[in-house]
C-alpha cells in the first residue's frame, strides 16, 4: 500500500517530509522508508533528502530535467550548450547531458542515462540568468559568453560552428565579457572576425 501511494506521488522530486505526510508516518520512519526504497530501486536518491521516482526520471521533459539540474547543485543555472539548444541557437543537442554554471565546484552527477555537468565560474560572472517556469537558465547572450569564457580558459570546448550567431545580440555579449581576461576577449574578437559579426 505504501509503495502504491509513493508511485502515485504528484511531485517531480520530494523529500522525507513529503513521504512522512503522504504515508502518515513520522520523519524518522520516512527517512528509513526512503533509504529502503532506494536500496530496492523504488526510489532514486538525487542528493541528500531529495528523491524522484525512477519512471519519472526516465520520462522527464527537458524543462523538468532543468529543474533537477538546478536543485542537484545550488546555486546554479542552466547554461552553455544546454541553454543555447533550449533557445534553438545551436544545432548541438544535449538531451541526456545537461550543462549548468555554478559557484561552488565543477562536478558531474550521473543518474540513469542522464548526466548533469556543472562548471564553476568566478562569482563576478555569476549573473545574466532568468527564471523560466520552475528553473533558472542563462539568457542567450550569457550562455554564449559563458561558453566563450570557459573555452578560453581551457575548461570547456564549445562547438562555435554549430551556433547561429544571427540569433545573438553581439553587443550584449561584448558587454558581458568586457571585464574578462585577455584570453576571453581575444577569443570573442576571433569569433567575431571568423563569423563576420
Amino acid at each position: 500500500m505504501n509503495i502504491k501511494k509513493l508511485l502515485n506521488i504528484d511531485k517531480l522530486y520530494f523529500n522525507a517530509n513529503d513521504i512522512a505526510a503522504l504515508l502518515s508516518i513520522d520523519y524518522k520512519s520516512a527517512q528509513v522508508t526512503a533509504s529502503r526504497y532506494v536500496t530496492r530501486n523504488i526510489l532514486v536518491r538525487l542528493k541528500r533528502d531529495c528523491y524522484i521516482l525512477p519512471q519519472r526520471m526516465k520520462n522527464s521533459s527537458e524543462t523538468e530535467l532543468f529543474q533537477l539540474a538546478n536543485i542537484l547543485q545550488t546555486p546554479s543555472y542552466v547554461s552553455l550548450t544546454s541553454a543555447l539548444s533550449y533557445y534553438n541557437i545551436t544545432t548541438q543537442q544535449t538531451r541526456n547531458y545537461l550543462e549548468s554554471v555554478c559557484l561552488k565546484r565543477t562536478n558531474l552527477f550521473k543518474t540513469y542515462d542522464i548526466e548533469f555537468a556543472y562548471s564553476k565560474i568566478n562569482k563576478v560572472f555569476y549573473f545574466g540568468f532568468q527564471k523560466v517556469e520552475n528553473f533558472f537558465i542563462a539568457f542567450p547572450e550569457k550562455a554564449l559568453a559563458d561558453s566563450i569564457y570557459l573555452t578560453a580558459i581551457g575548461r570547456y570546448k564549445a562547438d562555435f560552428d554549430a551556433i547561429d550567431f544571427q540569433k545573438i545580440n553581439c553587443d550584449k555579449v561584448s558587454s558581458i565579457i568586457k571585464n574578462s581576461n585577455a584570453a576571453v576577449k581575444n577569443l570573442w574578437q576571433k569569433l567575431m572576425k571568423n563569423y563576420n559579426l
